[in-house]
């Protein structure tokens, strides 16, 4: 009985050294073809839940390769006509007027203005949050903060848009010109670090539009806090509790936790975050159509009126355009700038997480 309950030990502990401790997989923990594997993980249940999921799965692909063919097929037709080299080399866009023009530059400033404004007003503002949430704010006040962030999530973004229009543009008209001359200063410093990028050559006055990038900027980066907030507390969140204890047990305060052991551990969440958010403001809509106007301009200046990519798809698919003109066909040509833009920011925080991703 001794040699048998020994022989049936050593031949458990061995099953679990080879597995590393824990249970082998489907299908190769029993004897001789695995009855459990062909009555439970073969079963006609568990078939139908696989294939299901599978379809699931699938779908969300082939939605996806559907648009891209879709933008592909209609914008082969708008690059015959036009060519590439007058689509990538001019700098005018006016496709409804009489000397047409279909250079893509103005439109993408104009988007790129309102990513430079909201991502200067959410990454802060969201990491602080999600930093707050998860290391400061007490049980009962983080069981509120959190819902009460992602509440913003939840408001449709036409309210944002004129929340910018009716709200945050007259406050700026007043404020603006109290200090035009300091924040014309720091925006000339902020454009003079990207490279190839040319600041404003007139100084701000403080006179501002009604239509304007600045005011739609802001509302876009206040829309996208909750993204930011989020996604960067849940990474903060995976950060083993060890990791933190160990650095108390150091001798470090709660912000030397914070900035030196915990956002660094949490950095590739963090920048994913940020990417997502800078590709949902790229592709952001009725916020731009609403508050930043209809006026397609090559500039980096908040204060005009300006076009971003969404926009110009959002006037040329109100129906005033005859369909399968030229211009019609460049609303396609855009929407296929504007998904290479947005699926090469998702490569990217893909990248970003599996280069930089820690590991527990």
């Amino acid at each position: 009985m001794t040699d048998s309950t020994s022989k049936t030990e050593a031949a458990v502990s061995g099953a679990q050294t080879a597995t590393g401790g824990y249970p082998p997989p489907p299908g190769e923990g029993s004897t001789n073809g695995s009855p459990l594997r062909a009555e439970v993980f073969n079963s006609p249940k568990e078939r139908v839940v696989k294939y299901v999921l599978g379809a699931c799965a699938l779908l969300s692909v082939l939605t996806t390769l559907g648009i891209a063919a879709v933008l592909i097929v209609e914008s082969i037709g708008f690059f015959q006509a036009v060519g590439l080299g007058e689509f990538l080399g001019s700098t005018e866009w006016t496709p409804q007027f009489a000397d047409k023009h279909f250079g893509i530059w103005p439109l993408v400033s104009g988007t790129v203005l309102i990513t430079v404004i909201s991502a200067l007003v959410s990454m802060p503002l969201g990491l602080a949050s999600a930093i707050y949430i998860s290391a400061y704010a007490p049980s009962t006040l983080r069981a509120w903060l959190k819902p009460g962030l992602e509440l913003l999530a939840g408001v449709p973004t036409v309210v944002y848009g004129y929340f910018a229009l009716t709200f945050v543009t007259p406050i700026l008209k007043s404020v603006l010109p109290a200090i035009a001359p300091v924040a014309f200063d720091v925006w000339t410093f902020l454009l003079g670090i990207i490279p190839f990028v040319s600041p404003p050559a007139q100084p701000w006055t403080g006179d501002l539009g009604v239509f304007n990038a600045l005011s739609a900027g802001l509302v876009v980066g206040i829309m996208v806090i909750p993204m930011v907030a989020s996604l960067s507390e849940d990474a903060i969140q995976a950060v083993p509790k060890s990791l933190w204890n160990g650095a108390y047990a150091l001798g470090a305060t709660k912000l030397e936790v914070v900035t030196r052991v915990v956002v660094p551990s949490a950095f590739s969440g963090i920048v994913a975050s940020f990417i997502l958010a800078l590709s949902r403001a790229i592709g952001e809509t009725m916020i731009v159509t609403l508050a930043a106007g209809a006026t397609p301009k090559l500039t980096l200046d908040p204060t005009e009126s300006i076009q971003t990519m969404t926009a110009f798809i959002v006037q040329m698919g109100k129906g005033d355009v005859a369909q399968y003109t030229i211009e019609y066909k460049a609303l396609f040509a855009v929407g296929f700038v504007l998904f290479l833009i947005t699926l090469g920011m998702n490569i990217i925080a893909n990248r970003i997480v599996a280069r930089y991703q820690e590991r527990y």
